[in-house]
């Protein structure tokens, strides 16, 4: 019988920020996309979906050149084994030690290369994000595609995610094409069950 002075740790944990991702924020990036530099470097998606302000966060990106696989090369319609650049992200409140989601984004090497500065990594956080990015290569997005599932954690999930026991994580898969109905980016987003919401909101035409 546990004594009366025993706690549970986890119900002692700290609340977290909170993450809300709402589907406008597609057309909200994409409208900063064009805009000046300070108002590009003012905020981003991050703090777009969490309330928090620049100062607030810490953010890593690391860049690596990858040979397509074969999944991979099939969403591009690309060769495999051709150049991808693979971009991870971190970010996350100063205050905590866990990042908000596990980000893993793909572009085709070629498909940027023409702006070298895209390919390097010193140059994140960039003002204004992939949709900028694209921008600077004459790439518009036209659409973005999003599918949603939920399993439980792998082991190195639960420990860089911080989860607490029998806490899901969320898998978002976000697909963006340009105006020609091209993918020119692949994005496997891991958000954590116990403080990411998602808000899809369908507008309706009138009759």
């Amino acid at each position: 019988m546990p004594k009366a002075y025993e706690v549970i740790t986890d119900e002692l944990r700290r609340p977290r920020s909170a993450l809300l991702r709402d589907n406008h924020r597609h057309q909200w990036e994409k409208d900063r996309a064009r805009r000046p530099l300070t108002t590009r470097a003012a905020t981003g998606a991050t703090e777009h979906d969490c309330g928090l302000r620049v100062g607030d966060l810490v953010f890593h990106a690391r860049y690596r050149e990858v040979a397509a696989p074969p999944r991979l090369a099939a969403v591009f319609g690309v060769p495999e084994g051709i150049p991808l650049l693979e971009r991870t992200y971190r970010t996350r409140c100063a205050a905590e030690s866990a990042p908000f989601s596990l980000v893993t984004s793909y572009l085709v090497r070629e498909m940027i290369a023409a702006n070298p500065e895209l390919l390097d990594d010193a140059n994140e956080p960039w003002p204004g994000g992939t949709q900028n990015q694209l921008y600077t290569v004459g790439i518009e997005v036209g659409r973005v595609e999003e599918r949603v599932t939920a399993r439980p954690p792998t082991p190195r999930e639960r420990r860089e995610l911080d989860l607490p026991p029998g806490t899901s994580v969320i898998l978002l898969r976000k697909t963006s094409y340009d105006i020609t109905d091209r993918v020119v980016d692949l994005s496997e987003v891991t958000l954590p069950g116990d403080r990411a919401e998602l808000l899809f909101t369908t507008s309706l035409e009138r009759w």
